[in-house]
């Protein structure tokens, strides 16, 4: 356990390096670093996990749930009163470990299924957890479920990453450059290729390849590459992988 607390105390004065100046915060963690998920782990398992078992569940009327990865959490409760009850709780309880909850993220949402008759799920909100846009959806049979697509912000952040390599890196041999968007796509599908999604997974595959042709075509004022051309040459040759459902849940 000495280790361990001696290893996070070297994390969280190690300093951040940001556009290449070192700075040390006085409190939190490095946004995506690596030493968040263990402290929030760490903190949250008494701040939220025991207490929400042991001190909230037995005092709802109906029935709850906390779902948690790290610091992102959703707390589902069967009666509108319970959540109510809960949401005015919550911040206190965070106050008490010098916590806080994010303002605007922490929202209470009416998210239940439709009535059958509806033929639209307007007003039954959405949620985002995880990358993950969640929301109500009619199956071919006309049942109502849960259905989930990448988080719109997410794809757009992607997409503009993969316009950003392929422009910076225009100049590099062409196995380079395919071996490493090759990398990202999978990387990609690895995480969002979820049932449901295949669209949105869709979506970045072509707009990959239409940056890669269109920053290969700039490589030079003579190296124009018209689509035919990057078909012939480059789809047959060197085929990015399409996407596909890698997660069947």
């Amino acid at each position: 356990m000495g280790a361990i607390l001696r290893l996070i105390g070297k994390w969280l004065h190690a300093g951040v390096l940001e556009a290449g100046e070192l700075t040390h915060p006085d409190k939190g963690t490095p946004q995506g670093g690596v030493v968040s998920p263990m402290v929030s782990n760490i903190f949250l398992h008494q701040v939220l996990d025991d207490w929400f078992v042991k001190d909230v569940q037995p005092r709802m009327k109906g029935r709850c749930f906390v779902i948690r990865f790290a610091d992102d959490f959703i707390i589902g409760c069967e009666l509108e009163a319970d959540a109510r009850r809960v949401m005015a709780v919550l911040p206190k309880r965070f106050n008490r470990f010098s916590l806080t909850i994010h303002p605007e993220k922490t929202v209470l949402i009416e998210f239940k299924r439709p009535p059958s008759r509806d033929q639209s799920a307007g007003g039954k909100g959405s949620f985002d957890f995880l990358g993950f846009t969640h929301y109500w959806a009619k199956t071919r049979r006309g049942y109502w479920v849960i259905k989930r697509k990448t988080v719109r912000k997410r794809l757009r952040r992607f997409m503009k990453e993969i316009w950003t390599w392929c422009r910076e890196n225009r100049h590099e041999p062409l196995q380079e450059q395919y071996r490493t968007l090759g990398a990202k796509l999978r990387g990609h599908y690895q995480y969002y290729g979820i049932r449901g999604n295949f669209k949105m997974l869709e979506a970045v595959f072509e707009h990959t390849e239409r940056a890669w042709r269109y920053w290969l075509s700039r490589r030079s004022h003579k190296g124009h590459l018209n689509w035919q051309k990057f078909v012939d040459s480059l789809r047959h040759k060197l085929p990015l992988p399409k996407p596909r459902i890698i997660h069947s849940i």
